[in-house]
């Protein structure tokens, strides 16, 4: 068991993360780098592909960024024709983003090559590993939500 009351350990999980982290996302990154695309239209990819027809403001909240910050990659994916923007048949003030043929081509390109990597992963780990992981993720995800509201509970620092 990890004694995170340990700088030692504190570090190993840290450079574990990094690492793991670095590896996810490096053949990702080096796709979208050759179409001058970086992690930031992946994930505005891979949210539109998990939900034809997001709204605008939908993929604001999904991914926490302001307007401004939204701004230019999904104008960059727009011009690159990988995500069509359509006005809302009910409320013409909504603009519904979907993937373009090339787009959800793209998308499921680099989730494949992502999965393939944790699959492998998973594997080697087993299933007891694979559950434990899924539930740390979930778990630093439903942290994240509410890191704003709570105060920071550090683990000491043995020296």
């Amino acid at each position: 068991m990890l004694d995170l009351n340990q700088t030692a350990q504190q570090r190993l999980v840290m450079e574990t993360f990094f690492f793991s982290y670095q590896a996810f996302t490096a053949k990702a990154d080096d796709m979208l780098a050759r179409r001058g695309l970086s992690r930031v239209h992946q994930r505005v990819l891979f949210f539109i592909a998990r939900e034809p027809g997001l709204s605008n403001k939908a993929l604001l909240e999904v991914l926490g960024v302001s307007k401004q910050a939204l701004n230019i990659p999904l104008r960059q994916l727009l011009e690159m024709q990988l995500v069509a923007m359509e006005t809302d048949a009910t409320d013409k003030r909504k603009r519904r983003l979907s993937l373009t043929r090339g787009g959800a081509a793209l998308e499921q390109t680099l989730r494949r090559e992502q999965m393939r990597l944790v699959q492998a992963a998973l594997a080697t780990a087993g299933p007891t590993a694979a559950e434990g992981w899924l539930a740390f993720n979930q778990a630093l995800a439903d942290r994240q939500d509410t890191a704003g509201s709570q105060d920071s509970s550090e683990p000491s620092v043995d020296s």
